[in-house]
């Protein structure tokens, strides 16, 4: 008997190093699982953070673009002028306003 009993603690001994063995791989696996899992938010955040930056440039961009825009529509307003285009042409090029009284207007005979 005494035989018996000592084989009987060397294979529970075992079972108990196979459980062991299992939950410290099984424990590997699941340090392993939350690091991925970590690593994979991260990555996410990091691109995110690119995508914000772009589209703070865009933005950027965009106001500098309107601005300019705002600034050549005023600056066509002014040429535009009907006062600077007389001043301009009465100054630079020498023309005068015509004379109502001597003006003339020819009729073509449209319909």
């Amino acid at each position: 008997m005494a035989v018996a009993v000592a084989r009987a603690r060397p294979a529970a001994r075992r079972k108990r190093r196979a459980k062991a063995q299992r939950r410290t791989a099984g424990g590997a696996v699941w340090i392993v699982l939350v690091g991925v899992l970590l690593a994979g938010v991260v990555a996410l955040n990091v691109a995110v953070l690119r995508l914000n930056l772009q589209f703070d440039q865009l933005a950027r961009d965009r106001d500098k673009l309107r601005a300019e825009s705002a600034e050549l529509a005023s600056e066509l307003a002014t040429r535009s002028a009907s006062a600077r285009t007389s001043s301009l042409a009465r100054n630079r090029l020498g023309y005068l306003p015509a004379d109502p009284a001597t003006t003339t207007y020819l009729d073509l005979g449209g319909p």
